[in-house]
């Protein structure tokens, strides 16, 4: 998506030049996406005025870390639609109707990641493939490094936070209705956020 523009044309220079963080180095590894300490959600304008903020309450997904090589890391990420949750009950129905997700026919969004590069910092940015419905289409997330830790459990962790603006259109997601007052019902663009939890694999 044309959507980050927060790094200039010098961003490719400082992606071939950053230093290894010894630190990040180590973290390399195999990761399962915590779905009890993980969010996936959204938040799209309603009515014009006010914003709706949903989540996916059913999802799983792996990440591969290369702290040495940052863009030899990856992410697959599983979606339950029928998980979705708005908090109104008639909402989140029609959300999983044939207007929106149809969520019968098609039961996951996914995401595979094609490519990633280091930033700088503590920032990162994956692109890979998003499908909704029988629609892919490529999608950039920004993404900033919270860190790592060793959990009560003995479990390593690290933990990532992102965000992404798509069009929904571009997926097939189409249904609206239009106000009185002028406008529509819901916004074609949808705020895609991420706050990930992932546990290294033992091994």
């Amino acid at each position: 998506m044309g959507l980050f523009s927060r790094k200039n044309n010098e961003s490719a220079t400082a992606v071939a030049t950053l230093p290894v963080d010894p630190a990040l180095a180590a973290l390399t590894g195999e990761y399962a996406i915590d779905p009890a300490h993980s969010s996936i959600g959204f938040t799209v304008r309603h009515a014009m005025v006010t914003n709706v903020r949903g989540s996916f309450g059913e999802h799983e997904g792996t990440l591969t870390l290369n702290g040495e090589n940052p863009a030899a890391s990856s992410a697959s990420i599983d979606v339950r639609i029928a998980s979705v949750d708005t908090g109104i009950g008639d909402r989140d129905n029609h959300l999983r109707s044939g207007d929106f997700f149809d969520a019968e026919t098609f039961p996951l969004m996914t995401f595979r990641s094609t490519e990633a590069a280091h930033l700088g910092g503590d920032t990162y940015r994956i692109k890979g493939d998003l499908t909704i419905k029988d629609v892919t289409r490529p999608l950039a997330i920004d993404l900033e490094f919270n860190g790592s830790a060793t959990d009560p459990y003995g479990n390593q962790r690290v933990g990532f936070e992102g965000s992404a603006e798509i069009l929904r259109s571009e997926w097939g997601l189409t249904w609206n209705a239009a106000l009185e007052t002028g406008g529509v019902m819901v916004s074609d663009k949808v705020k895609l956020n991420f706050d990930i939890s992932a546990i290294k694999n033992a091994g």
